[in-house]
């Protein structure tokens, strides 16, 4: 049978089996073999598995994503983590407080178009601010080729600009540190407190964790939401293609340089030297660029070096593998 992930517990999934929810684990003997490469699923997933009506189902397959947000893995800091799948719409959640820092949310996007899905600023708690327009502006700037929408979910403002992606059928990811309403933002779409919900704390403006695994809530509508921890610090994988549409205006200045091989140093024509010097580029823009191509290059040199390392433990274990072979012949 055929299920959707729709939330991702310790070691057990919740899955929607034709509009059953159920249990299932995963097969150890494929994902935990060498034999298979099967990705180990995650929330947004459909999978298949083998049906169980006396307890937990058995997850066999992980199917094909369409869309997919990763970090670097938490726990080792090696390998890669998904955090959702086949979603249509990212919406970056930034609150209108303390929270709010143009570098993470360059970062965030960064992520939100690397997934393959269009991303959406969402700048909550508009209530509380009384520089929502300028912050709006600010968001623009670092943001292009996405909306950016400041909102309150305490009292509606701002929230019809959002209706275009509340379509039934559409799957959106949310992103964003804790505190910033994520859950409260739900309730109110949902119409109902289906999430529980802590305030912030009063002496950094910083909030509680509130979602502590990974779920997917379908609304009234047909929306359906999956909701993340709040992550204070987003870990990066390799992501060169979300780099190079969150950056498109450095882009296009590199294209512009005179030399191919510019440094952007002290060569003439440089096009990012002049834009740094007549204001139209930003250095904390820049700076941050040049540190997430860094940190991406960084990501990218220690997968192919896994890679290295995972295929020398392959062709060491077939050697191994073929020599207890050819004795047993022998005897």
């Amino acid at each position: 049978m055929k299920g959707l992930i729709t939330a991702v517990h310790r070691d057990r999934y919740e899955v929607e089996v034709e509009k059953e929810q159920i249990y299932a684990k995963l097969k150890t003997g494929v994902y935990y073999s060498d034999k298979y490469a099967e990705a180990f699923p995650t929330v947004g997933d459909y999978v298949e598995l083998e049906y169980n009506t006396m307890g937990d189902s058995l997850i066999t397959a992980t199917m094909e994503r369409k869309t997919c947000f990763t970090r670097k893995d938490p726990d080792d800091g090696q390998g890669e983590q998904t955090i959702a799948a086949n979603f249509d719409y990212v919406f970056i959640m930034m609150s209108l407080n303390r929270d709010f820092n143009l570098k993470r949310l360059e970062r965030y996007l960064t992520v939100a178009w690397q997934s393959g899905a269009q991303p959406v600023v969402v700048l909550t708690k508009a209530d509380l601010a009384e520089d929502v327009a300028e912050k709006v502006l600010l968001a623009q700037s670092s943001t292009i080729g996405a909306d950016v929408c400041a909102v309150s979910a305490v009292t509606g403002q701002g929230m019809d600009a959002l209706s275009k992606y509340l379509q039934a059928g559409r799957v959106i990811v949310f992103l964003g540190s804790s505190g910033v309403g994520k859950s409260t933002f739900t309730n109110f779409l949902a119409g109902d407190a289906v999430m529980q919900t802590n305030g912030i704390r009063e002496d950094d403006s910083r909030g509680h964790h509130t979602t502590t695994y990974r779920q997917m809530v379908t609304l009234p509508s047909g929306v359906r939401i999956i909701d993340t921890p709040g992550m204070r610090e987003l870990g990066m994988w390799t992501v060169d293609d979300g780099i190079e549409q969150s950056f498109s205006d450095i882009g296009e200045l590199i294209m512009r340089c005179r030399f191919s091989d510019c440094s952007h140093g002290n060569e003439p024509g440089c096009a990012v030297r002049e834009a740094l010097e007549n204001g139209t580029l930003q250095e904390s823009r820049w700076l941050n660029y040049l540190k997430l191509q860094k940190e991406s290059g960084f990501q990218k040199m220690k997968a192919h070096q896994n890679e290295i390392r995972m295929k020398k433990l392959e062709a060491r274990k077939k050697c191994e593998e073929s020599g207890k072979g050819a004795e047993k012949n022998q005897i």
